[in-house]
C-alpha cells in the first residue's frame, strides 16, 4: 500500500539477506521508523511488545523469527526452542500457531545445514501467500460495498457508503492489503464514494493511530470516533455496514477480535446494520467449536492506566489517566457469536458464519474430518 505515494509492506528481508526489516508500529502515526530484526529474541520481542501486530503479520514475523533462529543454530533443540518461544508471545492469534507449524513441517525433515536457506524461503512464501490471500479478500468483499452503494442510490442526502471498522485490520495488520480494509481500498480505487468511521480502539488506540494513518496515506475519507460512538451512529442511520477483522475464528463461525468488537456487533444487530468479518483462512481454528474455547490474552494494566502521545512541540510523552493506586484490567480480545455475524469474507468468497458456511468454501476440511 502507499505511504506518501511510495509502495510499502510491513515486513521484508533486508538487503543483507540475513536480517528482517519491519515498520515499528509503536511509533506510528507520528514517526515512520524501520526496525531491523537480527535474532530470534528480536522477533519475539517485536511480536510481544507489538512493534508488529495483527494476526497475519504476527504469523509472518514468527516465520521469519524461526529463520533467524536457524541462522544462529539449526539444531533440533534450537528449532524446538525457537518455536516454543515464539508460540508463547501472543496466545489469541491462531496465525502464529499456523505459521510455526508450517515452519516446523518444512524444517524438521532436513539436515541442520539445509535449514536456514529452507527457513528463509518458507518464511518468504508465507509472506507472499498472505499478500495474495488479502488481495483476494478485497476482491470478494468489494461486491458488498457495491451492493451498499446501490441500496443508497436515489436516497436523499450523503450518497457515500458509510463503513464502520474497529481496531486496525488494514495493511499494517498484514504483510500488505489488509483484511477488513482490503475491500475498502478496492472500492476506493474503483472510484466508489465512501467514508470510514474509525473506532479509536482503546486501550492501545490502533484505530486512531494506525487505521487513520494508513487511510490518510491512501487518500480514503475517514473520521476517527470514540469507541462508544458507533451505536449512536448506527441508530441514526449513519452506518451502512460494518467490516472488522479477526484474530481467531472457530469452525462454527464465532469470531475473536479486538476488545469492543462484540459491542459493535450487538449495536449493528439491534439496528439492522450488516456486520461482516474479513478473515484469511489461516485465521480459522478448525479445532475449536465455540468461541468460549478461545484463549483471551490479558495484557499489562499499564496500557489502560497510561497513554502515550505527542506534544505540540513534537515530544513523545506518556501520561497517567487513572488515579494512582486504582487497579486496571486489560482484556485484549472478546468473542462475537456467529449469530451476530452477517457473513464471513474469505479468500474463496463470502459465506454464512457457520460450520456449513465455512465447509462450503473449504470442503477439504470436511474430507479431512471424515478421514
Amino acid at each position: 500500500m502507499n505511504v506518501s505515494g511510495r509502495p510499502m509492506r510491513t515486513i521484508w528481508l533486508a538487503e543483507d539477506g540475513r536480517s528482517v526489516e519491519i515498520i515499528d508500529q509503536r511509533l506510528l502515526p507520528h514517526e515512520l521508523v524501520i526496525a531491523r530484526l537480527r535474532t530470534l529474541d528480536d522477533a519475539a520481542h517485536a511480536i510481544r511488545d507489538m512493534a508488529v501486530r495483527g494476526a497475519p503479520l504476527i504469523g509472518a514475523t514468527a516465520a521469519y523469527g524461526v529463520a533467524l533462529a536457524a541462522a544462529a543454530d539449526p539444531s533440533d533443540a534450537a528449532l524446538a526452542g525457537a518455536v516454543d518461544m515464539l508460540a508463547a508471545t501472543r496466545p489469541t492469534a491462531v496465525n502464529l500457531q499456523w505459521a510455526l507449524a508450517a515452519m516446523r513441517q518444512t524444517l524438521s525433515p532436513l539436515a541442520p545445514r539445509q535449514r536456514y536457506e529452507a527457513a528463509r524461503a518458507r518464511a518468504s512464501e508465507i509472506a507472499e501467500e498472505d499478500v495474495a490471500i488479502n488481495r483476494a479478500l478485497g476482491e470478494h468483499g468489494l461486491p458488498l460495498i457495491v451492493a451498499a452503494q446501490r441500496r443508497k442510490n436515489g436516497a436523499k442526502g450523503d450518497d457515500r457508503v458509510q463503513i464502520l471498522t474497529h481496531c486496525n485490520a488494514g495493511w499494517l495488520a498484514t504483510v500488505d492489503w489488509g483484511t477488513a480494509l482490503a475491500p475498502i481500498y478496492r472500492a476506493h480505487d474503483e472510484g466508489i464514494p465512501l467514508h470510514v468511521w474509525v473506532d479509536e480502539t482503546r486501550p492501545r488506540n490502533q484505530g486512531a493511530s494506525l487505521t487513520a494513518w494508513e487511510l490518510l496515506q491512501h487518500g480514503v475519507p475517514h473520521t476517527v470516533i470514540a469507541d462508544n460512538a458507533g451505536g449512536h451512529l448506527m441508530r441514526h442511520g449513519r452506518v451502512d455496514l460494518c467490516i472488522t477483522g479477526t484474530d481467531r475464528t472457530t469452525a462454527t463461525g464465532d469470531v475473536a477480535n479486538k476488545i469492543g468488537t462484540y459491542l459493535k456487533a450487538l449495536a449493528a444487530h439491534d439496528n439492522g446494520v450488516p456486520f461482516y468479518v474479513a478473515l484469511p483462512s489461516p485465521t480459522i481454528d478448525w479445532t475449536l467449536d465455540s468461541g468460549d474455547q478461545v484463549p483471551i490474552e490479558e495484557r499489562d494494566a499499564r496500557e489502560v492506566t497510561h497513554i502515550t502521545g505527542w506534544t505540540e512541540t513534537g515530544e513523545r510523552v506518556e501520561v497517567r489517566l487513572t488515579p494512582d493506586g486504582s487497579p486496571a484490567a486489560n482484556y485484549a480480545f472478546d468473542v462475537t457469536p456467529a449469530r451476530l455475524v452477517t457473513g464471513l469474507i474469505t479468500e474463496r468468497g463470502v459465506c454464512p458464519a457457520s460450520r456449513e458456511g465455512l465447509l462450503g468454501l473449504f470442503p477439504e476440511r470436511r474430507e479431512k474430518a471424515r478421514a
